[in-house]
């Protein structure tokens, strides 16, 4: 949701086991999520089976090829997928992203990781992933070597002059000759310049580096806010970074997560909540808690034994951290104070992301107050269970966000930076010139 606070669909799986698999809507018939109007789908991805508990399987399809094919059965909804900056090259990112771009019309948007896992790097030659100063030393210059990529046919470069036999203009596509620290490429791509220009840049770090390369670099900025309070935090400090590295705030969307649990009354909301709860299976749990706390173990805690706080005494603050994801979840231990089954209960879903268990009025108007409190400017919508979750969303809470003015009633753009809000940015060869 962009400039009003809008809903933001992410199929992310949440790890709950014996639920039904979602399944591709008839011939003509658009998901839900495009016929709400929300601005895009949203793949996660880690290469590598790192949950492995055996019971599930980790993003396994890859994004981009997926997003290509969701774009055949859609026209409107935005498609952003995650790739590592870690275990990719910036010229196969570049035209992977690209052709996204243009088989959709302009609707490819790529989540900036830098990837932790070291089961995963393993599976590309590498010892470990690098230290976290390392990974975004290397993503800062990524990112710069595919925009370049992306930037270097200029919008006009195509001329299809069929009398000369001409197809485009060799003036206006440039050769980067970049030669960094970590890449050299001599560029230019090989295909067009997008639809979109570039496709949206999206990131989703939270600890110093990461807020401080999001500021610099991208679009929106995915977070995980359990409270309101720390949702404005974050926001504040986004959007005093963008304008000090010279950027227009606006152009820069906070867009935290929420997991919504839609229910009649609150408690058979809450009833959801804990019938999806039963079907989780703890080691699959304690692996996930693990990865989200620096590889924190809990094996010596009871299931019904408070979580010990002392194990999170350097998670550091919402605006000061070094683990985003771990602060989040030193967040709910400190204001909770849960046993080791509830806060395996609160993470199964949402993944530290915040969890309502509300009336489709009640999530409305907490949509509202971080919207109109300066918290969020968007949302990035992550029910616990596919499909119903989705259309129950879809279905109760949009309408009544479209009735407060808060969300479009249809689109009004073709473009995912249109959804957003968000201006076409100019081939910087383009501008040179």
């Amino acid at each position: 949701m962009t400039g009003r606070p809008a809903s933001h669909a992410a199929p992310r799986p949440p790890g709950h086991a014996g639920r039904p698999r979602r399944t591709q809507p008839p011939p003509g018939e658009k998901s839900s999520a495009e016929q709400a109007k929300l601005d895009a789908v949203f793949l996660a991805d880690v290469p590598g089976l790192i949950y492995d508990t055996g019971h599930r399987l980790s993003h396994g399809l890859e994004p981009a090829t997926l997003l290509s094919a969701v774009a055949v059965v859609t026209s409107r909804i935005g498609l952003i997928g995650s790739a590592s900056t870690t275990l990719s090259d910036p010229y196969t990112l570049a035209r992977q992203f690209s052709t996204l771009d243009h088989v959709s019309g302009g609707r490819a948007g790529w989540n900036i990781v830098t990837t932790y896992s070291d089961q995963a790097a393993r599976n590309y030659g590498l010892e470990d992933t690098g230290s976290h100063a390392v990974r975004y030393a290397r993503a800062e210059e990524f990112v710069e070597v595919v925009c370049k990529l992306w930037d270097s046919w200029e919008d006009d470069a195509v001329v299809v002059d069929r009398e000369r036999g001409v197809l485009y203009d060799v003036d206006k596509v440039h050769a980067l000759d970049h030669a960094g620290e970590h890449y050299r490429v001599a560029g230019p791509l090989n295909l067009a310049r997008s639809p979109q220009g570039r496709p949206v840049l999206v990131q989703a770090g939270s600890s110093n580096v990461g807020r401080d390369f999001a500021a610099r670099t991208a679009d929106a900025v995915f977070v995980a806010s359990q409270h309101l309070a720390d949702a404005r935090a974050f926001y504040a400090d986004i959007k005093g970074s963008a304008k000090a590295a010279g950027r227009e705030p606006g152009h820069v969307l906070v867009l935290p997560g929420i997991s919504p649990y839609v229910g009649d009354t609150e408690a058979e909301a809450r009833e959801l909540f804990e019938e999806l709860n039963e079907l989780t299976v703890v080691d699959y749990g304690l692996r996930q808690l693990s990865l989200m706390t620096s590889g924190t173990r809990f094996d010596d805690v009871g299931l019904d034994e408070k979580v010990p706080g002392e194990r999170f005494a350097d998670a550091g603050s919402v605006t000061d951290n070094n683990r985003g994801r771990f602060q989040v979840v030193a967040g709910i231990v400190q204001r909770e104070r849960p046993t080791l089954r509830q806060l395996l209960h609160r993470l199964a879903g949402a993944r530290g992301h915040h969890v309502v268990c509300e009336t489709p009025e009640q999530i409305a108007a907490t949509i509202e107050e971080w919207f109109t409190e300066r918290a969020a400017d968007g949302f990035n919508v992550m029910p616990p269970l596919y499909p119903h979750g989705l259309d129950a969303f879809a279905s109760r809470v949009v309408p009544l966000l479209q009735e407060r003015g808060l969300f479009r009633a249809d689109y009004e753009s073709q473009t995912l930076r249109g959804h957003y809000g968000l201006p076409r940015p100019e081939s910087r060869y383009a501008a040179a010139r």
